[in-house]
């Protein structure tokens, strides 16, 4: 019995001990039960880098976050006016998240990006730049051709002219986008540092709807010479008008699409004068026109000297050769070449083809004694792998 009790007594001492223990030693027993959570901080970079200078105004401005989420980005000009614009994953590159303006940035200013993310510890982490957008020399938009809501025919190419010479043609070639409803294999090809024309390796689809963004602003165009703006420019290819004139028949068939319409006698340059060979495309449509032979060199007063009033004009090139009314011509009309380079019809016959015609319809001239066309568009008379030759992108 007294053995029993000592052991009951000594159990009831070891509890009272065990309960009655201070705050401080509980606390630690708990601490270490729980062990502790080692949490990582959010790492966030910025581009373009601080201190950029030169900078296009269209450089994408990025933000990579790791170990962490985006939680704020601003963008400031030098002045402290906060830059409105939207935050989106890169294309393609997920990880990294792209601030897009609404408006571009302008040229020769000063922007801060900053960007603030948090990780697991919930404590915000910064990154910021300063950077300045290039001051240009020259500032260059160029003119296109055809003009915004034309309609035009199928061999009219699309025409890029700059004031300025184009250094870095790649670069501009690369921001002249063209779409079409009906999908071509178009490419671009550069007639001199500063012209450069778009077509087809053959004419255009018919009634197809073609658009060219010209997206220059923020391009250097090479020495100095940035884009000054973008443009775009819809116009419709409409229906597909191809005569053939031929020098050695003297006569014109005028097809509507794949349908002959008309087939005139005619008569095309003599041979001190022939006509060029290749495919024309009509620029300009008068209704009435003077034709004078020094626009080309060759004064009024002399031997071969002319001016002359004539209707129903369609130009086919810069050469001075078009399709008009010639009754003075009717009766060697059909038999033989007695222009001076043009095309001649009857009154009636002209009247009809003017009235038929549209600005980019096609004459190829064949079987001339003359060489191939050269003219402002001879783009039809090279052949399509030199064509695809004079692309800045080859």
């Amino acid at each position: 019995m007294r053995r029993t009790a000592a052991l009951v007594t000594a159990g009831f001492l070891v509890l009272v001990a065990g309960c009655s223990g201070d705050d401080e030693g509980a606390s630690g027993a708990s601490a270490a039960a729980e062990p502790t959570v080692e949490t990582t901080p959010a790492s966030v970079t910025v581009a373009p880098a601080d201190g950029s200078a030169d900078v296009s105004p269209v450089v994408p401005l990025e933000i990579s976050v790791t170990d962490g989420e985006l939680t704020e980005v601003t963008v400031v000009d030098g002045a402290g006016a906060e830059v409105s614009g939207t935050v989106a994953d890169a294309p393609g590159n997920p990880a990294t998240d792209l601030f897009t303006p609404d408006s571009p940035l302008a040229y020769g200013t000063s922007y801060t990006l900053t960007a603030t993310a948090e990780g697991e510890d919930e404590e915000p982490v910064e990154a910021a730049t300063t950077f300045t957008t290039v001051t240009p020399q020259t500032l260059s938009t160029p003119s296109v051709g055809p003009l915004d809501g034309q309609t035009v025919g199928v061999g009219m190419p699309i025409r890029v002219w700059f004031d300025d010479p184009v250094a870095d043609k790649a670069a501009v070639e690369s921001h002249l986008l063209v779409t079409s409803t009906t999908p071509t294999d178009g490419v671009w090809n550069w007639f001199s540092d500063t012209e450069v024309h778009f077509r087809p390796s053959q004419y255009w689809p018919e009634n197809t709807d073609v658009t060219l963004e010209a997206d220059l602003y923020g391009v250097a165009l090479g020495e100095g010479v940035w884009g000054e703006k973008d443009r775009a420019v819809s116009f419709r290819v409409g229906e597909r008008h191809v005569s053939v004139a031929d020098a050695a028949t003297h006569t014109m068939e005028v097809y509507d699409g794949d349908q002959l319409v008309q087939t005139f006698p005619m008569s095309a340059g003599s041979p001190d004068n022939p006509s060029y060979n290749g495919a024309h495309v009509v620029t300009e449509m008068n209704r009435d026109r003077v034709m004078d032979s020094s626009t080309y060199g060759v004064p009024v007063d002399s031997p071969e000297g002319y001016r002359t009033p004539v209707e129903y004009a369609v130009r086919l090139s810069d050469s001075g050769e078009f399709v008009h009314a010639a009754p003075w011509s009717v009766a060697q009309q059909g038999r033989e070449n007695v222009s001076h380079g043009c095309i001649n019809v009857s009154t009636d016959n002209a009247r009809w083809f003017y009235e038929f015609t549209q600005p980019g319809d096609v004459v190829e001239i064949r079987n001339s004694s003359a060489g191939t066309l050269r003219s402002d568009i001879y783009d039809w008379t090279i052949p399509w792998e030199e064509w695809q030759a004079g692309s800045a992108l080859k």
